[in-house]
């Protein structure tokens, strides 16, 4: 199959064109930014925790990525609220292995990202996809950190 039909499908195209809650969150515990330095990629991820510091209440994106970054931006998007750390952390390892390793696409509220699973045989697109889960777990951290310093 060619690059365009593997990758860049139509559900990939409609989830990279409406990416919900995108801009910042004013009042947001932490954020971070990351970069695919092959691609120049990078997805900005602002959260709000809940009381018990590890579920995410609120979450706002600013991905300036290729399609598949902004695919999966949309998805993490669309279901982070409600998410907890460690949810998100098994989330982004299955998506890890599912790149690397061959596994099995997560499933659950993040199933659509089986849709990605052809990036798989794409090494240069892996970093991009996984933007924004990387930079959604920083930006839970910074929080945790902050409010441990805090207390």
């Amino acid at each position: 199959m060619s690059l365009m039909a593997d990758l860049y499908h139509n559900r990939v195209l409609e989830l990279a064109a409406d990416i919900p809650n995108v801009g910042t969150l004013a009042d947001a515990h932490g954020s971070a930014t990351k970069l695919a330095r092959i691609c120049g990629s990078t997805v900005r991820v602002d959260v709000r925790l809940a009381d018990d510091n590890k579920t995410v209440e609120a979450i706002a994106v600013d991905p300036k990525a290729c399609a598949l970054g902004q695919a999966a931006t949309a998805i993490l998007s669309e279901h982070a609220v409600g998410a907890t750390y460690d949810e998100l952390v098994e989330v982004r390892d299955q998506m890890h292995a599912m790149l690397k390793e061959g596994g099995a696409p997560p499933r659950g509220r993040f199933w659509e990202l089986r849709h990605l699973e052809g990036v798989r045989d794409y090494p240069p697109r892996h970093a991009s996809t996984m933007l924004a889960f990387e930079a959604i777990l920083e930006a839970i951290e910074t929080t945790r950190t902050a409010r441990a310093a805090a207390a």
